[in-house]
Formats: C-alpha cells, sequence, structure tokens
C-alpha cells in the first residue's frame, strides 16, 4: 500500500482521470446545531464561516472537474453534518456548480440529509420545487428518551410532523432509525419500526448504535451515566427490523439498507459495486477503482487551502491486494454477493482459489453461500457479514 504524501496542487485534478464511466459526487457540509453523543464523524457547531466554506466547495468542485471529464455525474449527495443547515439558496448554489463544471445525466438523483427540525413546511414545499429529489431525513427514533440519550436537535413531534408533510411532496424518501440503544425494549423497536413504516416511505437506512472513542457516548458509558450497548439485543432488534421490513414489501439489498423496489440508493449502491465518487469537502473521500483520497478533516486548513487553488488531499494508491479487499468488503455486504468470476477476471485464479478455500468455513456454518457463481450471506450471516469479510481478505 503506497501512501502518497500531501503536496501542493493548483489548477490540477488530484486522482486519475475515469474515462467513459459513470460516477457520483459526494458534498460533505461540516456544520451541526449540536453533537449528537454517539457521533465521530467531521462537523462544527458554529456556523461563523459557513459563507467561506461554501465558497471553498465551490472551488474545489471547479478545480477536480478534468477527473470527470469524460464521466456522467449520475448522484449528487449532501452528507453531513446537517447539510438542512444550508438554505436552498446555498444548496442550489452548489448544485448550479456541478452542474455548469460537469456532464449531468439527464435524470440524477440528488440526495439532501436533513434533520427534522430543518424541514419546516415551507422548506419542504421550496426544496420539492428544487433540482433535489430525494431527502434522506435523520430520524433516529420516534421515542423522546431515546433522542434525548442521543442527544438530537429534534424532538418526536418534530420527528411525525416532518415525515407528514414530507411525504406529501417528496415520493423518494429514506429515513433513519438506530437500533441497540441503550433501555430501548424490543417491543419499543417495534413501535419505532411500524411507526416509520405508518408515512409510506420507500427506503429505510438502518444502524446499530456503535460506541465510538473519544465520543460523549463512549465517555458516559464508561462513567456509568448510561449502560453500554447489548450486543445480543442489537442482533434480535436487527432481524426484528429485517423481518418486518421484507413483510411489508421491502427489500433488502444491503446490511443498513431497505428499499422498496425502485427505490435503491443510486448513490450508495454505486459505492457497494465499486463505481467511482469525488468527495468535496473537508474529510470527504473519493474513490476512482484504483485510488482513493481524502481531504484533510479541518474547516479552517480546508478554507485556506482552497483560498488559493490548492486542493488539501492526500492519496492512497491501492495494490491488486486492496482492491480485491475492497470488492470482498463491499460486496458481502449486499444482495448483488461476491461475483467468483469477476474476482478471477479482475485478480487472478489464485485470488479465486483463495477465497473459495476461506469461504469453506463459513459455508460449513451455514454463514454463507454460493449461487450462480457468487458468494452471498446467508440470514444468519448477515449481521455478521463486515467480521466474515475481514476473514476473506488476503494479506501481502
Amino acid at each position: 500500500m503506497i501512501i502518497e504524501p500531501k503536496r501542493k496542487r493548483k489548477n490540477s485534478s488530484p486522482l486519475g482521470k475515469l474515462e467513459g464511466a459513470s460516477g457520483g459526487i459526494y458534498i460533505h457540509i461540516p456544520f451541526c446545531k449540536q453533537a449528537c453523543h454517539y457521533c465521530d464523524f467531521h462537523f462544527s457547531t458554529s456556523l461563523k464561516k459557513k459563507d467561506e466554506l461554501i465558497n471553498a466547495l465551490t472551488k474545489e468542485l471547479e478545480l477536480r472537474k478534468d477527473e470527470f471529464k469524460s464521466t456522467n455525474v449520475e448522484t449528487i449527495y449532501f452528507g453531513g453534518g446537517t447539510p438542512s443547515l444550508l438554505t436552498n439558496e446555498e444548496l442550489q448554489f452548489l448544485i448550479d456548480t456541478v452542474y455548469n463544471n460537469y456532464q449531468v445525466s439527464e435524470n440524477p438523483e440528488i440526495t439532501v440529509e436533513a434533520n427534522p427540525d430543518d424541514l419546516s413546511v415551507d422548506r419542504i414545499i421550496k426544496l420539492s420545487k428544487s433540482r433535489i429529489n430525494r431527502l434522506s431525513i435523520g430520524i433516529q427514533s420516534f421515542f423522546e428518551a431515546d433522542l434525548k440519550l442521543m442527544n438530537r436537535a429534534h424532538n418526536a413531534t418534530e420527528a411525525k410532523a416532518c415525515l407528514e408533510e414530507a411525504t406529501k411532496h417528496f415520493s423518494n424518501i429514506s429515513l433513519d432509525l438506530i437500533y441497540g440503544i441503550p433501555g430501548a425494549s424490543n417491543a419499543q423497536w417495534i413501535q419505532n419500526i411500524d411507526m416509520a413504516l405508518s408515512f409510506g416511505v420507500p427506503h429505510i437506512s438502518s444502524y446499530a448504535l456503535t460506541v465510538e472513542p473519544k465520543t460523549a457516548l463512549a465517555s458516559f458509558i464508561k462513567k456509568g451515566v448510561i449502560e453500554d450497548v447489548n450486543d445480543e439485543q442489537a442482533h434480535e432488534q436487527f432481524h426484528l427490523l429485517k423481518e418486518k421490513l421484507e413483510a411489508s414489501g421491502f427489500i433488502h439489498y444491503e446490511l443498513s439498507n431497505f428499499g422498496k423496489e425502485g427505490f435503491f440508493s443510486k448513490n450508495n449502491s454505486a459505492y457497494w459495486q465499486g463505481k467511482s465518487y469525488i468527495g468535496i469537502g473537508p474529510s470527504a473521500h473519493s474513490f476512482n477503482g484504483k485510488q482513493r483520497g481524502w481531504n484533510v478533516r479541518n474547516n479552517s486548513k480546508y478554507i485556506k487551502a482552497l483560498a488559493v487553488n490548492e486542493l488539501p488531499i492526500e492519496i492512497e494508491t491501492l495494490t491488486q491486494t486492496d482492491q480485491y479487499n475492497e470488492y470482498i468488503m463491499t460486496g458481502l455486504r449486499t444482495i448483488w454477493g461476491v461475483s467468483i468470476q469477476k474476482v478471477e477476471n479482475d485478480f487472478g485464479l489464485n485470488y479465486k482459489d483463495y477465497l473459495i478455500e476461506q469461504a469453506e468455513v463459513f459455508i460449513n456454518q451455514q454463514l454463507l453461500y454460493i449461487e450462480d457463481k457468487h458468494i452471498r450471506v446467508t440470514k444468519k450471516g448477515q449481521f455478521l457479514c463486515d467480521g466474515i469479510a475481514s476473514e476473506l481478505f488476503k494479506i501481502n
């Protein structure tokens, strides 16, 4: 694995060009009203540098357009942080910058992550009249106790009200739910799922509450203020979620994602299928199949670099083994699985033989199975698939 050092670049693209393909653009908005106790993403609770940051995002988009010179942009995704803290005009300004510098497909998926407290009736209506055609709403839970434990900025009433209004104006909505919350029973989790389903949204993303180092949640658990997460209960709630959503017509197309037919996230699916994407903004990551890049995780340093036309990015060139491991990790999480033929075609016979040999023990344990020359996880193995994938990795 080769790590390229930071170096100044003026008016040049750091990653190699991708010719004649499709890709996506991810724009990281590093601002939040307050810090959720479980979050370790990059953000600031101060909006003082918002205007400077938007100008820097625009500059990075312009400087990196050659990376997608012959590439069709199929998805534009605003993540964070909390992108809904930007005004409609600011979001539109960034979207216009993409259109002015890139080839954009006729009907791109344009997603904005939003928190319920930012989605007033007027805001939703105005968003629906823009180019934005998909909302990803951070509900997390419909219970006040859960929201307070996580230090969310919204309350349960706002969560329900925003979904009631958003579903009137957007057909493509995803909502986030978190399971494995300390103190939240299985019965309460089922109520959360039922409430989400009652709004008729076509996509749900759901994640186990994870205790990340150096977060407030980790500190509270260490001090005994909050009880530790229960992995066994999280496992149970994952299977309750899967059972309920599949019974309601959702397809479990990726470990944490469930969608109705025609409503899979195009942005996320492209990531899992190894398509290229450009990450814009502080801490954003990029990928072109052979290289991975990541921007500096500091708003001030990011803004200063772009002010003098420099790209504050580090690049990692992936070895063949890195690319194989990447494919195993992403492929195993999805309904598409890992193609044995693709492994042989892209990496060679030795990699294919290694994969089948390593997979055999998990096949015997009924955690993996082979069908149509694809390796997939069983229902029993789904919750464990990241750990299984790591056992299939090849070490140089």
